[in-house]
């Protein structure tokens, strides 16, 4: 899931949260903002971005790991954590922190609060790159995917999301409270981050490994969306339990039909409609027409996601694997990669750049309690999605490692849960140190395990008789 997506949903259920005055006040101090000074910020961002993410990724590929690792470690090392090339607003950070917003400084006679304004403008608009991005890479996960085995499948994914979603859940709030004598509301939240899943992250090395038209593959990314719907759930109910002590039924009734009612209904209109609009584009004489339709349909479906509070990469996964039903499959697979290449490593170096790793460092005392807590919650976060992978029924021969492990990276979602229970106060510093940790380690590790998943278990590469 897009942080800001998740930002966008919190800040709608919970008035209180810093996003959505974050965001209001990014936009009211861009109002003093040098729109070309702006533009330079993000321009040398974005050569950043690429320098970091090609390098990060050849050197994960010659030494046989995945690109994606690369590019959130290149994102590590240019962020928050090492170089503070590419930092974002937040507790303690403005724009003397940042060493792009230092050399624009230098380079031009921006005062104090102009520099500010850049600084906010700048990191909104890389932001928002950032979450077409991942709408982009769903897109084109969506288009790889083979419909007709997603629904063949649709009963084991259904069954891994549910798993991998009350099982983290249940052991880490427990575990919390038990062994922790953690209270209640701090353990649950805690609890419910850990029931996140990075769909991007997963998508993206299945994709590089060849294996998304696997029988695998196709489970692991059916459970992932079905993950997101229920991690905006979570959320949700969590959220409502935070901020009132009670869980308000009716909005996690709402979300559950409007999940269902999007995909389901989608998935039927977006087929039965597809002939017209292959039509459209055979009569279109300009060019890009395939791309621009296309792209027009997965925003449009994503506009509709975010509009009935789901996520935008929920529309364009859909987009995406209804259009994989036409004879436009191949022709706009290929075109869509170069906008894949430009805007998908914005997201991954993004999600590596906001990722503070200091609350890793063993010498500093004030890390000690949350890096014990972190160690449970790290073996719960694994333990929790492995065992997904053996909730599958009916698939013989399958590789039940793979999916398990396919289910573990937490990314920006896991994040976000940080990020807004640091707000609410429903976390402790320990605490919310140990979710950030849990996040960091899940997401680094989860790559190159399901690179040796995939290489040592008894994977099927094709699905037999699938349709391309």
């Amino acid at each position: 899931m897009g942080v800001r997506m998740v930002a966008d949903y919190c800040s709608s259920i919970f008035p209180h949260l810093t996003f959505l005055a974050t965001a209001a006040e990014s936009v009211a101090e861009s109002a003093e903002a040098d729109s070309s000074l702006v533009l330079a910020g993000v321009l040398l961002s974005l050569v950043v971005i690429y320098f970091a993410s090609k390098l990060g990724g050849e050197i994960c590929a010659r030494i046989n790991l995945p690109t994606v690792l690369g590019e959130l470690v290149g994102g590590v090392i240019i962020g928050v954590s090492a170089m503070h090339l590419l930092i974002f607003p937040g507790s303690g950070i403005d724009a003397s922190a940042s060493q792009i917003m230092q050399l624009l400084q230098g380079t031009t006679s921006l005062s104090p609060a102009e520099l500010q304004a850049t600084f906010s403008a700048q990191s909104e608009v890389i932001s928002t790159l950032a979450e077409i991005g991942v709408v982009i890479l769903l897109f084109e996960i969506g288009l790889e995917s083979d419909l007709k085995e997603l629904i063949r499948v649709g009963v084991q994914a259904g069954v891994v999301a549910i798993v991998g979603v009350t099982v983290p859940f249940g052991l880490g709030t427990a575990g919390l409270m038990w062994l922790f004598h953690i209270p209640a509301i701090p353990a649950i939240f805690a609890g419910a981050a850990l029931t996140a899943t990075s769909i991007g992250i997963t998508a993206k090395v299945l994709a590089e490994l060849q294996q998304l038209s696997s029988r695998e593959g196709q489970i692991i990314i059916g459970a992932a969306v079905l993950d997101d719907v229920l991690g905006i759930i979570v959320l949700a109910v969590v959220g409502g339990l935070v901020k009132t002590g009670e869980v308000e039924i009716i909005n996690v009734v709402y979300l559950v039909l409007s999940a269902a009612a999007f995909l389901i209904g989608g998935i039927w209109l977006g087929r039965l409609l597809s002939p017209f609009v292959v039509s459209l584009i055979d009569n279109l004489k300009t060019r890009g027409s395939l791309l621009l339709v296309s792209l027009g349909m997965a925003f449009v479906l994503s506009y509709v996601a975010v509009a009935i509070q789901l996520e935008a990469i929920l529309g364009s996964f859909v987009a995406g694997l209804i259009l994989a039903e036409t004879a436009k499959r191949g022709e706009l697979d290929e075109q869509i990669k170069p906008i894949a290449d430009m805007l998908v490593p914005v997201f991954f170096v993004v999600v590596g750049a906001r990722t503070d790793v200091s609350v890793l460092n063993p010498f500093n005392p004030a890390n000690h309690e949350g890096l014990i807590i972190a160690a449970f919650l790290v073996a719960v976060a694994l333990l929790g999605k492995v065992v997904t992978g053996f909730a599958v029924f009916g698939q013989p021969g399958i590789n039940r490692w793979a999916i398990g492990i396919g289910m573990i990276p937490r990314g920006e979602v896991g994040l976000v849960f940080a990020a807004y229970g640091a707000t609410t106060g429903a976390l402790s510093p320990a605490l919310q140190a140990a979710v950030i940790v849990m996040v960091i380690l899940t997401t680094f590790v989860a790559p190159p395990m399901l690179r040796v998943a995939f290489s040592k278990g008894d994977a099927v590469p094709e699905v037999a008789g699938s349709e391309s």
